[in-house]
């Protein structure tokens, strides 16, 4: 099974004879058989048919539309996944000691993995982290103490606040950065993470509705119009464990360059190049395929993709049980 990202505008997908078309504006067909195609992610001006828009809502491929920068506009999906009676328990325990449970959970194994991924890069550079790692230590022995959830958040922006102003050290010097930049990034590496966290999103969002929870109803993250705070929830362990590693590894690997990326007009932010988007979009999918054995809950190999699946069946296992302990988190080595 297999993702599928056009970032080409104008290209067109239909379906025929269970298989996916996809007709570029020169000319060019690629065809690929319907079981092979896992989900479509539209980058850009792309189109689907009618036809190719029912192939897919029954056979369950999930489409996901994303402009040129990575900003998500939304989905088309069936409903042959939800599980109303999982749901209901879902959005019950929304204001529970659950949800606190639950929380201090994600975030005390979030700074965990910034603290191993700031370490590796700082070591890799001979930059001393000592002082970022102290203060991020004892944000989260403070998210071990506090009883309420917007506590923990503000130990948990204190973390991040000191692990991207450390990090930013580790980076070829001419990528450095002045911190968490969004909406729109405002250097090349926001650029990268910001959409490395949009696509991330949506893989953890069909996901969710793969297991038949609701990707609205979130513990962490408090509920918010027209945001799945479930898949925000959830991709607080993979930031740095996926994405921000990413970023570092290509940049620092001089596989990207400054000329890979635009700045537009008018203050509007950094952005990816057509070619840079392409490049990144391959890549992070290679890194989701990679196999790993240093997650601490899976003692076996196990690509990221499959790991993200055993992470959300281990929430369902606590969901139905009312039990935050038998969640399992994704910790790095």
């Amino acid at each position: 099974m297999s993702e599928v990202y056009i970032t080409e505008n104008g290209a067109m997908l239909t379906a025929e004879n269970n298989r996916i078309n996809i007709k570029y504006k020169n000319g060019l067909l690629e065809s690929l058989p319907v079981e092979t195609v896992e989900c479509i992610i539209l980058l850009g001006k792309g189109q689907l048919s009618t036809q190719c828009m029912e192939t897919c809502m029954t056979k369950g491929i999930h489409v996901s539309f994303f402009s040129k920068g990575g900003r998500y506009f939304g989905r088309l999906m069936s409903t042959g996944h939800v599980k109303a009676e999982l749901q209901r328990k879902q959005a019950a325990l929304y204001e529970s000691q659950f949800a606190i449970d639950l929380s201090r959970k994600i975030i005390n194994v979030k700074i965990a993995n910034q603290i191993t991924v700031l370490r590796r890069y700082a070591k890799s550079r001979s930059i001393c982290v000592d002082e970022e790692i102290f203060n991020m230590q004892n944000s989260r022995k403070k998210v071990l103490q506090v009883s309420t959830i917007s506590e923990m958040m503000g130990y948990e922006g204190s973390a991040a606040r000191s692990y991207f102003e450390r990090l930013s050290y580790c980076i070829e010097s001419e990528f450095r950065f002045k911190g968490r930049s969004k909406r729109p990034p405002r250097d090349e590496f926001n650029s990268l993470i910001s959409l490395g966290y949009s696509i991330l999103m949506n893989d953890l969002y069909a996901e969710i509705e793969n297991h038949g929870l609701n990707p609205f109803f979130g513990f962490l993250h408090r509920d918010a119009e027209h945001h799945p705070t479930l898949a925000s929830d959830l991709m607080e362990e993979w930031r740095a464990v996926l994405i921000d590693s990413l970023a570092m590894s290509l940049i620092n690997g001089h596989e990207l360059h400054k000329d890979d990326f635009i700045f537009e007009d008018d203050n509007a932010g950094c952005f990816l190049t057509k070619q840079c988007l392409i490049k990144y979009i391959r890549k992070l999918d290679e890194k989701m395929k990679t196999k790993t054995r240093y997650l601490n809950q899976v003692d076996f190999p196990v690509n990221f993709r499959n790991a993200i699946a055993y992470q959300i069946s281990s929430l369902v296992r606590s969901i139905e049980c009312v039990d935050a302990s038998l969640y399992n988190p994704i910790q790095i080595r």
